[in-house]
């Protein structure tokens, strides 16, 4: 079909089209049933990175009746030469066009990707709107952590898939197989999707809904029959024991940005840190048991060959069973060679004797997360840390032998002030102090210490939801101001777009009618836009003066706390009770408990039982 061997002689990076990695799935399309493809909205490097797009991969492949591809977003080398050729966007393994498959599913993970989304369906041959889609198209399914507020996409979307969907997934497949007989339609695109919003716990059909609107303010979002939920819960998977786990990853040809062995160790967060959407929509925590790890590992080490493992989770250090863990694998992979990483290590609960087992074979940098500057400002987003935590878990890096570290970091968080962006640059000295009282002056030209800040924005289903984001003048005084503060040959300092960050609070915050935004971007040749070479604000801001929506009053502006919300008919099982008294406790300064130690109410646990979250 396509003269593909033509095409990768021109293009920049061919690897990201070939298809047939070591692990990839390929199964005779005459003997499956349903053809699904998963698309993740980026390049293939980022998107191959993706822990999720593995999981549900290897879940729907492990149906026998179906048949799961890939097909990223893209490079504008390769989007060109399709284009100039008159040929649609095509899966990696049976290169494949996209309007050719039973369903199209794709994961939201980031809202400045949602222009990708649209590219791709356009490429694909699909149309863009759900309401024009032929009997004969695809069904377009959206799923992953921005889902949980669907309504800028909600125009483009067939399905939304809330919550964990290795269960629904399956579901909906089987639904489909026995709703259309073996390729011969027992009923109409309409009749199916109303069949799927009726059966399919976590399924929302976004074309089911109203949407009203009040002086020109989101009102209110109503099913348009009694059949349908007028709220939809989201899919938890009560025993990851027992639900699909991944044993075989595939191995790129390629340099991807995570190439490495990548092992979940537990879903959802006790934490509560207020800014942070995916502690609140991941509950409740449901660990692995060590024996189920250590036999994934196993696998997973045999089938790839990867030199390094990563224990991923939300706050891996957390794992009740980490340190026996990293000694299990570290004994059974010792004359692997293979390297533990662990991404998310928190400065309170740093432990050196935890740090050397991770980089028992090769060590890399330290990165730690104290997010705000000074103990108010952590204390008002819940973060647990303090000061003195960082100068000990520093203290021990250095006296272990550690040269640089990585301290992350927010600007514009709620009731920041320039004293708390003292505090980082405070933070910074004190950590150069702490290396020089460890190895002396006469090392200091070797050591670095990174500070990276990221821009607050304020996200759905989090305490922090109603609050205004920062203006874009004050955040660049505030970078401006920690740019002079931190000049220094021992400190790195680095910030984020201040403009992509805008956008993504619109858009995370945002109605229906952000879908015409969003088609108005695209029209204007928005895409990539998270790539600095590719962002076009001007591009957006005429998108929105288009379709008559002033962005700024909908990202500078708080909400009333008692306004209605365009997300909340999609339920993450955190009450609104809970996320309100959460924000008046983060004005008040005031911690939560970690709910591990005991259950603070958020409400997650009354459809799944008691006990289920500590």
């Amino acid at each position: 079909m396509y003269r593909l061997n033509e095409f990768l002689r021109t293009v920049e990076k061919p690897g990201r089209y070939l298809g047939n990695e070591y692990n990839s799935i390929h199964k005779d399309r005459a003997l499956v049933d349903i053809r699904f493809v998963f698309g993740f909205p980026d390049v293939y490097e980022i998107g191959m990175s993706h822990l999720g797009l593995h999981i549900l991969h290897g879940a729907l492949n492990s149906l026998e009746y179906v048949w799961c591809e890939r097909v990223f977003s893209p490079g504008a080398d390769m989007e060109s030469l399709l284009r100039k050729n008159n040929l649609k966007l095509f899966s990696l393994e049976s290169k494949t066009a996209l309007n050719e498959f039973d369903f199209v599913g794709i994961t939201l993970q980031y809202e400045m990707s949602y222009t990708n989304i649209l590219n791709m369906l356009d490429m694909g041959g699909i149309s863009i709107f759900s309401k024009d889609r032929a009997e004969n198209e695809p069904f377009v399914i959206f799923g992953g952590p921005c889902a949980y507020n669907a309504e800028p996409l909600a125009d483009f979307a067939d399905i939304v898939l809330l919550g964990e969907g290795e269960e629904s997934l399956p579901e909906l497949m089987e639904l489909y197989r026995v709703f259309f007989k073996s390729g011969e339609r027992a009923g109409t695109r309409k009749e199916f999707l109303l069949k799927v919003a009726k059966t399919i716990k976590g399924a929302y059909v976004p074309s089911l809904y109203e949407v009203s609107y009040q002086d020109g303010k989101f009102a209110s979002i109503e099913p348009i029959c009694d059949c349908v939920p007028k709220k939809i819960e989201k899919r938890i998977i009560k025993d990851l024991d027992h639900s699909f786990i991944l044993k075989k990853m595939m191995v790129p040809h390629i340099d991807i940005v995570h190439s490495r062995v990548m092992l979940e160790l537990f879903r959802g967060c006790t934490r509560g840190c207020r800014f942070c959407q995916a502690g609140i929509v991941y509950r409740p925590v449901r660990e692995r048991s060590m024996e189920t790890l250590v036999e994934a590992a196993r696998a997973l080490v045999k089938s790839t060959g990867y030199e390094e493992m990563s224990l991923t989770s939300l706050s891996s250090s957390d794992y009740s069973n980490l340190e026996l863990l990293l000694d299990t694998l570290n004994d059974q992979f010792a004359s692997d060679m293979l390297s533990l990483s662990l991404p998310s290590l928190r400065v309170d609960n740093f432990s050196i004797d935890m740090a050397e087992k991770i980089q028992a074979v090769r060590r890399s940098g330290l990165t730690l997360a104290p997010e705000a500057g000074t103990q108010r400002l952590r204390d008002v987003i819940n973060k647990g840390v303090t000061k003195d935590d960082l100068i000990q878990a520093t203290t021990k890096a250095f006296s272990n032998g550690w040269r640089n570290v990585k301290l992350y970091f927010m600007t514009g968080l709620p009731t920041e002030t320039y004293e708390d962006l003292d505090g980082i640059v405070d933070l910074a000295h004190s950590v150069i102090e702490v290396y020089k009282k460890v190895n002396g002056m006469k090392s200091i030209n070797n050591f670095n210490v990174t500070i990276s800040t990221s821009v607050f924005v304020p996200k759905p289903n989090t305490p922090f939801q109603w609050v205004a984001q920062d203006t874009q003048e004050v955040m660049e005084q505030k970078q401006r101001y920690l740019k002079e503060k931190l000049r220094h040959k021992n400190i790195t300092f680095s910030y984020h777009d201040n403009q992509l960050s805008f956008l993504e609070a619109v858009i995370a915050r945002g109605d229906r009618r952000l879908s015409q935004v969003i088609y108005a971007a695209f029209l204007n040749g928005c895409k990539f836009d998270s790539w600095g070479e590719h962002f076009n604000y001007s591009a957006w801001l005429d998108a929105f003066e288009k379709c008559g929506i002033d962005p700024f009053a909908e990202a500078n502006v708080a909400i009333d706390e008692d306004a209605p919300l365009p997300w909340e008919h999609l339920d993450c099982g955190v009450s609104r009770a809970f996320l309100k008294r959460e924000l008046k406790n983060a004005l008040e300064a005031k911690e939560t408990v970690d709910c591990r130690q005991y259950c603070v109410g958020c409400g997650i646990n009354k459809n799944i039982g008691e006990g289920l979250c500590g």
